[in-house]
């Protein structure tokens, strides 16, 4: 049996006088488990909440993981464009010439990725709407916010290797191979 009491006043203080009150009643009568309200939604919620945070590191990892893959793809396109960046630099390219060049391949790849992205997350909204709590699956800050979060993250990724790549001398680059 439960008994749910209402309070104006702190839940514990209550307690004890409901305890007394009982006991009064029926001193047969054991009153166990003596929780507040919020003590048992946070215990019914535990499970989805350990679920979110499991869920929220490994999107943490994912959005980490896609970092490394971008600066690593970044930076061996850079390497592998080595004696062409010294011509460039030896024909008289400026340092935001090459930061252009470079981000401007890296930065069409993210979009060309966030676009496709962004459709199938789109797409995949009526599979996942059962899955949420609280948020619509068409939710406009989500599919605002994560694209932007992405799109930086990727920014920063290939603005790295972009900028080692404006700290090249040209004799060695070309003496490159």
């Amino acid at each position: 049996m439960t008994l749910v009491v209402r309070t104006t006043g702190p839940p514990q203080s209550v307690a004890t006088a409901m305890r007394e009150q009982i006991r009064t009643l029926d001193a047969n009568l054991p009153v166990a488990d003596v929780k507040t309200l919020r003590d048992q939604l946070d215990l019914s919620l535990f499970p989805s909440r350990v679920a979110a945070w499991t869920l929220g590191g490994f999107g943490v990892l994912a959005l980490l993981l896609a970092a490394i893959g971008i600066y690593g793809v970044v930076s061996y396109s850079v390497a592998q464009r080595t004696r062409e960046i010294g011509v460039r630099m030896a024909m008289g390219a400026r340092e935001k010439d090459l930061l252009r060049l470079v981000l401007g391949e890296g930065l069409f790849v993210i979009a060309v990725g966030l676009a496709l992205g962004l459709l199938l997350a789109a797409a995949a909204t009526r599979v996942i709407a059962s899955l949420l709590y609280g948020v619509e699956a068409t939710d406009p800050l989500t599919f605002a916010t994560v694209p932007l979060l992405l799109g930086f993250v990727a920014l920063v990724a290939s603005y790295i290797p972009a900028r080692r790549a404006t700290k090249v001398d040209p004799l060695v680059a070309l003496r490159y191979e």
